[in-house]
């Protein structure tokens, strides 16, 4: 059993900002499928999707957290399905790649993001994996928190919708090993 993970934050003011870009390639990838839509779970701090069978059963996340949170809803969802973290994989934000750039790692620390640091606390290792999405590094000394709550310009926006076809590739890669 997989868990893929699109972090983010769950007020709408957010849904358009870099920081969501994880949840917004879940919202995406599962638009392109027939018979998996996310619906409310509010037991596991989540909205959740799941595909496949025993073990081949995959489950799609958004949590319901914020992003400093996000380890809560990691940890209810893989102690509940008893999904191990080398099973988990969490797609987000990195400002340490350049938009358009994306990395797929396993067992890294949390290079100051906060929602990957809640994650490894809750689950109590780094031992999972990342989809990492580049959003660059912000410019004309805008605090980083500031930045990451910002939209894509029109630009990076079309730069991020060249590369989501290949994330969603690297989805279906994950589901199909």
């Amino acid at each position: 059993m997989k868990l893929i993970f699109g972090l983010g934050n769950p007020d709408k003011k957010y849904q358009n900002t870099r920081h969501n870009l994880g949840q917004k390639i879940i919202t995406q990838y599962l638009e392109t499928q027939k018979n998996c839509r996310l619906k409310d779970n509010d037991r596991l701090c989540a909205k959740t999707c799941e595909t496949g069978q025993g073990s081949t059963k995959t489950i799609f996340v958004i949590s319901s957290e914020y992003m400093n949170h996000s380890g809560i809803t990691a940890q209810k969802i893989s102690h509940f399905f008893k999904i191990e973290p080398s099973n988990v994989y969490i797609i987000h934000d990195d400002l340490d790649l350049e938009v358009g750039d994306y990395r797929i790692q396993f067992d890294r620390g949390p290079a100051g993001h906060n929602g990957i640091k809640s994650i490894i606390e809750n689950l109590n290792t780094q031992a999972f994996n990342r989809i990492r999405i580049g959003i660059g590094k912000p410019q004309d000394n805008i605090p980083i928190e500031e930045y990451v709550l910002q939209p894509f310009s029109k630009e990076e926006l079309d730069i991020i919708n060249t590369i989501t076809p290949k994330i969603f590739e690297e989805i279906n890669n994950i589901l199909n090993s």
